[in-house]
C-alpha cells in the first residue's frame, strides 16, 4: 500500500516549473509494473526526508483523510539563525499565497490568510543558531520556513525567505543548502490499522555542519 523514501535535497518531487523530471516521475519510470503511484503529500525541492507515496488508490484517500483529520504526525529538523528563547512554542499564523511579477510562487503572514499551525521545539543552542524540530499541525505552502521567518529566525541557508547575506557566508563555511529536514512521520497504516513510524538521519551534508558547530 505504501512506498517511503528518504527524498536528497535539490529533487523535486515531480516534474513542472522547469523540471522535467521529479520524484514521482522517477518512480513510475522505475517500477513499470505499478499500476498506481501517487504522492500522499509534497517536500520542497531543498527540503530532504521522509516523503509518503501510495500503491494503492484506497490506500491514497485514507492517507489524505488522515492529514485532513490531523492524525498523522510530521516532524522536520530544521537550524534556525539566532537564539531560539522558548523550549516548546505554538506558532498560529495564517498563510497567504501570491505569485510575484517574476511567476515566482510566495507566501507571506497575512490576516486573511489560511489558519496554520506549527509546534516549535528547541533541541539544542549555539550562540549563532538553533536546531528546532518542527511538528507541523496543518500543511500549508512553505509553512515552516514562512513562520520562522516572520517570528526573525529564517531557516539557515533558506534562498526564498532566509538572510541572504548570512546565506553566502554559510555556502562558505559547507552549508550550501536549506537546512530543512523531514525526519519522522507517524501514521496508521491505511489497511491495516497499524501505527507506524518511519524517521530519516540527518543527511551528511548537514551533519557535518552541526558536528562543525
Amino acid at each position: 500500500a505504501l512506498l517511503v523514501v528518504n527524498k536528497p535535497a535539490g529533487v523535486a518531487v515531480h516534474g513542472g516549473s522547469g523540471v522535467s523530471f521529479g520524484v514521482i516521475e522517477q518512480l513510475r519510470q522505475a517500477r513499470p509494473q505499478a499500476k498506481f503511484l501517487e504522492l500522499v503529500h509534497r517536500l520542497d525541492r531543498e527540503t530532504s526526508g521522509v516523503l509518503l507515496l501510495a500503491k494503492k488508490r484506497s490506500a491514497l484517500t485514507a492517507l489524505h483523510e488522515q492529514i485532513r483529520q490531523g492524525k498523522t504526525d510530521k516532524r522536520y529538523l530544521t537550524l534556525v539563525l539566532g537564539q531560539w528563547k522558548n523550549q516548546k512554542q505554538h506558532v498560529k499564523l495564517p498563510l497567504h499565497k501570491f505569485t510575484t511579477a517574476e511567476g515566482e510562487r510566495r507566501v507571506m503572514v497575512r490576516e486573511d490568510g489560511q489558519e496554520s499551525h506549527t509546534v516549535f521545539a528547541l533541541h539544542k543552542i549555539w550562540p549563532e543558531f538553533s536546531l528546532l524540530e518542527a511538528q507541523l499541525k496543518t500543511g500549508r505552502t512553505h509553512q515552516i520556513r514562512v513562520h520562522l521567518a516572520h517570528l526573525g529566525f529564517p531557516i539557515a541557508g533558506d534562498a526564498k525567505y532566509g538572510d541572504f547575506a548570512r546565506n553566502k557566508e554559510l555556502a562558505k563555511q559547507g552549508l550550501k543548502r536549506m537546512f530543512l529536514h523531514a525526519h519522522m512521520m507517524n501514521l496508521t497504516h491505511p489497511l491495516t490499522g497499524e501505527t507506524m513510524s518511519f524517521s530519516a538521519p540527518l543527511p551528511p551534508d548537514l551533519q557535518r555542519f552541526v558536528d562543525k558547530l
